[in-house]
């Protein structure tokens, strides 16, 4: 992975001149189009005061899974834990939200402000464990980026 050149094309969409949610939204581009294997990149943000998440912008199939409760599938589960989530096999996780049968592994980062988790990135692949340490390295990066935002 050319992580040097993923994270500063990251740095050049956050320094546009363009809304919080165009830039969002370039991302989950971006980020679909350069991994082969991040078939479904997306954000999701706590949904004001509720216990639950909203999904903000995203590149991919569309899903219904636009609000999730804290603690139901793997973003559930990082809203509580404040830990990246990576899934090599979602059929060996019990407390999955499948998005889709073509869905074979996720990773989850948490976006902390203030020492406050705010959302998280979520990126779904059809493959079986394609997800490295260059990975989480890359969307911990862009997750400190983003946390910028706000």
């Amino acid at each position: 992975m050319k992580l040097t050149l993923l994270k500063n094309s990251v740095k050049d969409i956050l320094k546009q001149e363009t809304s919080k949610n165009e830039k969002l939204q370039q991302i989950c581009d971006y980020l679909k189009k350069e991994i082969t294997y991040y078939d479904w990149v997306g954000f999701y943000f706590k949904n004001g005061d509720k216990n639950e998440l909203k999904l903000a912008e995203f590149a991919g199939e569309p899903t219904d899974h636009t609000i999730i409760p804290f603690g139901k599938g793997i973003c559930g589960q990082v809203a509580v834990s404040n830990e990246n989530f990576v899934v090599p096999d979602v059929s060996a996780q019990d407390n999955y939200i499948s998005c889709g049968w073509k869905v074979k592994s996720e990773i989850v980062i948490p976006i902390f402000v203030n020492n406050k988790n705010i959302g998280q990135i979520d990126i779904d692949s059809h493959t079986v464990n394609p997800f490295t340490k260059d990975d989480e390295l890359l969307l911990e990066y862009v997750c400190k980026k983003v946390a910028k935002l706000f």
